[in-house]
């Protein structure tokens, strides 16, 4: 076996490749949003991922619960001809059609941000590790109605295998490195 090859295997397990992702947004709504703790930093990472994600040739899959409204207008206007997929279930695979369209894709690791962190984005995230998905979760693009529930569920879903993140350490690991255009145009989102 080439020496190379474990560091290759790990660089891989480790860190977010932009053909290997898809950006994965839950319930970021109308009716929810506005009893989430820091709700303007929540909506502007959230938007900049979606931004970075149309950059960068990431898919992104939305999700919403049913009877709380749709996704926040700054982040809907962003997400045309974005599948969005309407659930009861906390858990995003409950719902009909999310974990097919997670196959299509053929893709492994999973970013994901939404609301509620201690619900529906935990839930989510167990049930993709459990189906062998890499998961990052970028924290300061998630949130709950108190701290401390946020809090916990970031520690639950690292000690369950998920990786935590925020926006620019997921952007800047994309992207790899400075000087590209495609670095200059990203550059815009985070400062």
């Amino acid at each position: 076996m080439p020496q190379d090859q474990p560091i290759s295997s790990s660089l891989d397990r480790l860190f977010i490749r932009a053909d290997d992702a898809v950006l994965i947004l839950i319930d970021i709504q109308e009716k929810l949003l506005p009893v989430m703790q820091n709700q303007e930093g929540l909506v502007q990472n959230a938007l900049r991922l979606v931004k970075f994600a149309k950059i960068m040739g990431l898919p992104i899959l939305c999700t919403e619960q049913e009877k709380l409204g749709h996704t926040v207008a700054p982040i809907r206007d962003e997400l045309k001809g974005v599948e969005t997929f309407s659930k009861l279930d906390f858990d995003s695979f409950g719902c009909r059609g999310f974990g097919q369209a997670l196959e299509r894709l053929q893709r492994k690791v999973l970013v994901v941000a939404g609301i509620e962190a201690h619900i529906c984005v935990t839930q989510t995230v167990l049930h993709a590790l459990c189906d062998d998905y890499r998961v990052h979760v970028v924290a300061d693009a998630a949130s709950a109605r108190f701290e401390h529930n946020h809090a916990i569920a970031m520690q639950r879903m690292q000690m369950a295998g998920a990786v935590i993140t925020s926006t620019e350490m997921f952007i800047y690991e994309v992207l790899g490195r400075a000087g590209t255009d495609t670095f200059r145009e990203v550059l815009k989102l985070v400062k």
